[in-house]
């Protein structure tokens, strides 16, 4: 019989709903029932594609013996994180601050009245590995319910005041953030550093693109050559290396070693849209094209295998799959899956696909004989390979006796074939609901790769094309037009959840994102509205910054400021991003409204240099605010030739923080100028397609010529150099 989680829409709730465990979702129900009978509530955090989540629902929650216990003894509650990331900062900030970590699966013990008074991540079914066993925990904390009740309780009592008071006592440095304190967080990720292999520190080695993004700013804004050859660095051996999918595209979760060849294969939504800007900006400031067609191949694969068919984009693909072989022998079940199998090759199977021409498949991804993982922990890669790029293409031809033209040819018949023998294999798990912080991530990155690519040249998928779909299914979907809220979540025709501070500040970015890349005003509109919607809601007047929650659910215990930048940017710092923009998509008091929310928000920083590594996505911002935010107008045609050129000099030049638009004349010019008063004087001249360059509203002399215009960007344009990832 399946449990009460049959009827929820979360893919990773029903994935528990033939438990044997009486799983209730987090709601008063399931409080009631606490209450009602005095027992803790367990509580269990994850998500569907979370690889430590499978295991321990196998050995322990599909145990009907370890149920026995759990339902004897607890009320068990399950959350999925990425609907109710509000309920997963609570007691992720107990555990963290409890036990020094955290993680997913994370499994907490609480009072009828919510307050926990003992957690962890993962536990094994019995003691191993140094780790206490599951079944004894729960025995032991039974026990002390019964026996010691008034310790727990309040212990619990101390913990949740003692968190609220953390929360209190963490104000910001009080002042704007200034040169010292941006060059100290340039030095601080310069220590941190991996000259070898790129990266921040040692394994494993988490994406986190916000610290691309603020080194990149502080490139552009004092020349530091330093700040850019780390980024460079950082995301050339992350294309070459395992953590790639070089034969789908995309980004898998992290890199479980130092030098980025053996991925957790579990791909994100959240860190394809980010990595996609993060490449797509390092392109224009390296000048070298080589990044942003990993950036294009990146959001083909988001575009191929997450899209929702009317538009919006699914949030993952598990790390686990059946391996081929296990399916041919008709074995199922979350214990005959292994992480990677859906992405690792024996050599036999590469000699029989490639046949004469697998000595260049061989030598270009590394391909061994025995398998070529590094690092196996768990012994799921024997005898496998993960592909990464081992050598380049000269080093193949001379390896393979082969001119290079020839192994070209075959390289780029290689990766067709393999998708396509891939694709017979068993697919990971797809968790197909849609988030809408997530969604405006994912369309801030499409618009981005539409605002780079040249007018007319667009790769394939249409990034604005795809970016105007999910925004129009996230206003179909997603917004609650009578209550004026933003959702945040979407699966399977059924919408709900109020949204959270980081799905109003992704979404806004997408659509400021949108906007420039199109330049349709309804955008800009929405996004205004949105915005003051979420300051309405979320922004604390007396402090500073931004709550994560509205505060009307009483069942979260804390609201939280959530100042970290970590796999996803905080709702404060995209927040410090769009108020960049808004203010200069913005007249009269209007603008200095923004203005003075962004003044307040970048305040919140910490004066250390620590705090860049903390909250770079805001000390981007703080950088992009220092060096002054341009506005590039291009009054023309879209589809003219001439608009076209000279659009392709501003898509060329990495100009961090500038506001861009292409301007139509006539009706579309009218409707901007509506809202952009002064965008109206801004005209073409002699009937071509026109540039203009200004701050504030004031604009430079126009330039029709695209070397003039050229010229007039270089004095803001950052140092270039080359030297891409291919």
């Amino acid at each position: 019989m399946p449990n009460r989680l049959v009827h929820e829409p979360s893919p990773y709730l029903l994935q528990h709903c033939n438990n044997p465990v009486d799983w209730r979702p987090w709601g008063d129900e399931a409080f009631a029932r606490a209450r009602e009978q005095d027992r803790p509530v367990f509580l269990s955090i994850g998500y569907s594609t979370c690889h430590w989540c499978h295991v321990m629902e196998h050995e322990s929650f599909e145990n009907e013996d370890i149920a026995r216990v759990l339902n004897e003894n607890f009320v068990p509650v399950k959350v999925d994180r990425e609907e109710r990331p509000d309920v997963d900062r609570v007691y992720m900030t107990f555990v963290q601050a409890t036990t020094g970590s955290g993680g997913w699966p994370m499994s907490v013990w609480l009072t009828p009245d919510l307050k926990p008074f003992y957690g962890g991540t993962y536990f094994p079914p019995s003691a191993r590995w140094g780790r206490p066993g599951f079944v004894e925990i729960l025995t032991e904390i039974a026990k002390r319910w019964r026996e010691s009740r008034a310790e727990l309780v309040a212990s619990a009592d101390g913990v949740i005041e003692r968190l609220r008071e953390m929360q209190r006592s963490r104000p910001g440095a009080g002042r704007l953030p200034d040169d010292a304190a941006l060059a100290g967080g340039v030095g601080a990720y310069a220590e941190a550093f991996d000259a070898r292999a790129g990266g921040f520190g040692g394994a494993p080695k988490f994406p986190r693109p916000a610290e691309l993004l603020f080194l990149l700013r502080e490139h552009a804004r004092t020349g530091d050559v330093e700040a850019r050859h780390m980024v460079l660095e950082t995301l050339r051996a992350m294309a070459l290396g395992g953590m790639r999918d070089h034969v789908g595209g995309g980004f898998h979760r992290y890199s479980v070693d130092a030098a980025w060849r053996v991925p957790h294969f579990e791909k994100m939504l959240y860190d394809q849209a980010q990595l996609a800007v993060a490449f797509l900006e390092t392109a224009q400031a390296a000048g070298e094209p080589s990044f942003a067609e990993v950036a294009h191949d990146t959001l083909a694969y988001v575009h191929r295998d997450l899209r929702h068919a009317r538009g919006g984009f699914f949030s993952a693909e598990d790390a686990d799959s059946l391996p081929a072989e296990g399916a041919a022998a008709g074995r199922d079940g979350p214990a005959a899956k292994r992480e990677g199998a859906f992405y690792v090759w024996t050599r036999e199977e590469i000699e029989a696909l490639f046949g004469d021409d697998a000595d260049v498949i061989r030598f270009r991804y590394g391909i061994e004989p025995g398998g070529n993982a590094p690092q196996d922990p768990h012994g799921e890669f024997t005898g496998k390979n993960l592909l990464y790029v081992a050598r380049g293409v000269d080093d193949v031809a001379r390896l393979s006796g082969r001119p290079l033209e020839s192994v070209m040819a075959v390289l780029d018949r290689a990766r067709p074939r393999l998708f396509e023998a891939r694709g017979a294999r068993p697919r990971p798990s797809l968790d197909d609901k849609v988030l809408a912080g997530w969604n405006g991530l994912t369309i801030a990155a499409f618009a981005r790769a539409a605002r780079v690519a040249p007018l007319g040249e667009a790769p394939a998928p249409d990034p604005l094309a795809a970016a105007v779909e999910a925004a129009r299914f996230l206003r179909g979907h997603l917004w609650d037009g009578e209550r004026a809220v933003l959702l945040r979540r979407f699966r399977d025709g059924r919408a709900g959840i109020d949204g959270y501070a980081e799905d109003y500040a992704c979404v806004v970015w997408g659509l400021l994102e949108l906007f420039q890349a199109g330049g349709d005003p309804a955008w800009l509109d929405w996004a205004k509205q949105l915005h003051a919607i979420q300051s309405r809601l979320f922004r604390d007047g007396a402090d500073g910054g931004w709550f994560s929650t509205s505060g009307g659910d009483a069942s979260v215990l804390l609201r939280l400021k959530e100042d970290y930048d970590g796999a996803e940017p905080s709702a404060g710092s995209v927040t410090a991003w769009n108020l960049l923009s808004l203010m200069h998509l913005s007249a009269g008091a209007e603008a200095a409204t923004y203005r003075d929310q962004l003044e307040r928000t970048l305040r919140r920083v910490p004066a250390s240099a620590q705090g860049a590594r903390a909250m770079p996505m805001m000390m981007a911002a703080a950088s992009a605010w220092r060096a002054g935010v341009p506005q590039v107008i291009l009054v023309g045609p879209r589809a003219s030739a001439e608009t076209a050129a000279l659009h392709r000099v501003f898509a060329a030049c990495f100009l961090p923080g500038a506001v861009g638009l292409v301007v139509e004349p006539g009706e579309r010019q009218r409707a901007i100028a509506a809202r952009l008063p002064w965008i109206e004087s801004l005209r073409m001249l002699d009937g071509r397609p026109t540039a203009y360059l200004c701050r504030d509203g004031a604009c430079e002399a126009p330039v029709t010529d695209p070397e003039a215009f050229r010229a007039r960007l270089a004095a803001l344009t950052a140092h270039r150099s080359s030297g891409g990832p291919a």
